[in-house]
C-alpha cells in the first residue's frame, strides 16, 4: 500500500510552509503512525505532529451540445505534516 500519493502544492499550503507545516494527498486507509512513517522515511526528517481530514467530493455539471452530465470528483484525505523546529521539506525537488 503506497501512503504518501503526492504534496499538495495551492496557494495556502505554501503558506503554511512557512510555519513547518506541509500538506500531502494520503491513503484513505493509511493511519497517522503510518504517515508519520513515510514521510520520516522519505525525506529524511523529524516529524512532531499529523493531523488529518478527508475532503469530500463535489458534485459536478457539464453542459454538452447533446445532454447534461451529471457526475462527482472523488474524495480524498489529506495529512498536515508539522515538523520539528528548523527542519524543511525541498518539496520542488522532483518535478
Amino acid at each position: 500500500m503506497q501512503i504518501l500519493i503526492k504534496p499538495l502544492i495551492t496557494e495556502k499550503a505554501a503558506s503554511m510552509n512557512e510555519e513547518g507545516v506541509y500538506v500531502f494527498v494520503v491513503n484513505k486507509n493509511a493511519n497517522k503512525i503510518q504517515i508519520k512513517q513515510a514521510i520520516e522515511e522519505k525525506y529524511g526528517v523529524t516529524v512532531d505532529s499529523v493531523r488529518t481530514a478527508i475532503m469530500p467530493g463535489k458534485s459536478k455539471t457539464r453542459y454538452t451540445k447533446t445532454a447534461i452530465i451529471d457526475g462527482s470528483t472523488s474524495s480524498y484525505k489529506k495529512a498536515f505534516i508539522k515538523l520539528a523546529e528548523g527542519e524543511i521539506i525541498d518539496i520542488y525537488e522532483n518535478m
